[in-house]
Formats: structure tokens, C-alpha cells, sequence
């Protein structure tokens, strides 16, 4: 367990939210795509929540406030002080359920390197849309009518 708001802090992603952008990929294919999507920014993954942690820097509690506000429309969440996160070993980057609850699903190369804000952001927006346009019903088409 690692206290968040010194060195880093995270944003919990609900599984749905990565998979309405990804689809029924693979969990290894997910990763992959999370690792390009974020720049090779780490991410843990808990497939118990299901759920994801990109860890950003620190002050994004803070300087994201308005948009973690509405992030949690979506269960998305910016943890911060106060939050203790799991963290798996460095060496488990494969989900193993007997030995493990989490493993990187993107493996942080050095403290320094995090997720960039901005990134995180836009995929939490393209999932929203995604999620907006996979409930609501399609406009203007419909059964035709005879006159």
C-alpha cells in the first residue's frame, strides 16, 4: 500500500470506461492499447473491481478539480492525499489471480515517468461519447410509413 499525493497520485477507471473504447480485446491486447493511448504511462490493473489506476502526478487533485468533478459521472475518480493505493510487485505485469490481485497492466519504467493528465483525459472523454452514443437510440431513422 503506497500513500498517493506525494509522489503521485492516480485516477481509478472503471473497466467499462476502457472497454467501451477497446472493445472485447484480450486483456494483454488491452494493456497494449492502454500503453499507446497513455504514452507508456503506468497503469495498474484490479480485475477484481474491474477496474484501472493511471498514476499521475501529484498536484492533479488539485489542478484537474472541475474535470474530476464531472469524471465521476462516468465512476471515474482522481485519488489523491489521504488515498493508500495496492500496488503490485514491479515484476507482475500479467494477471496470475492465484498469486496476485493486480498486476501493471502498463509497467512503470521509472518513478519519474507517469501518465500525462491530458491523456488520461481524453480517453475518459472518448469513452463518455461512446457510452452517450451506445445509449441513445438512433435519430431520424426508423420503420418507414406508407402515406
Amino acid at each position: 500500500m503506497l500513500p498517493l499525493g506525494t509522489l503521485f497520485s492516480a485516477i481509478r477507471l472503471p473497466a467499462r470506461l476502457v472497454t467501451a473504447i477497446t472493445g472485447r480485446l484480450t486483456l494483454a491486447e488491452t494493456d497494449a492499447f492502454l500503453a499507446d493511448a497513455l504514452d507508456g504511462g503506468p497503469v495498474i490493473c484490479d480485475p477484481r473491481g474491474p477496474r484501472y489506476y493511471a498514476l499521475v502526478p501529484a498536484s492533479v487533485p488539485r489542478t484537474w478539480r472541475d474535470a474530476a468533478h464531472e469524471w465521476r459521472d462516468a465512476d471515474a475518480d482522481v485519488l489523491g492525499r489521504d488515498t493508500l493505493l495496492g500496488v503490485p510487485r514491479l515484476d507482475v505485469t500479467e494477471l496470475n489471480p492465484v498469486e496476485h490481485a493486480s498486476y501493471w497492466s502498463v509497467p512503470m519504467e521509472s518513478m519519474g515517468m507517469l501518465c500525462a493528465p491530458l491523456k488520461v483525459a481524453r480517453l475518459i472523454a472518448a469513452a463518455q461519447m461512446r457510452l452517450e452514443e451506445e445509449a441513445s437510440p438512433v435519430r431520424g431513422v426508423g420503420p418507414l410509413r406508407e402515406a
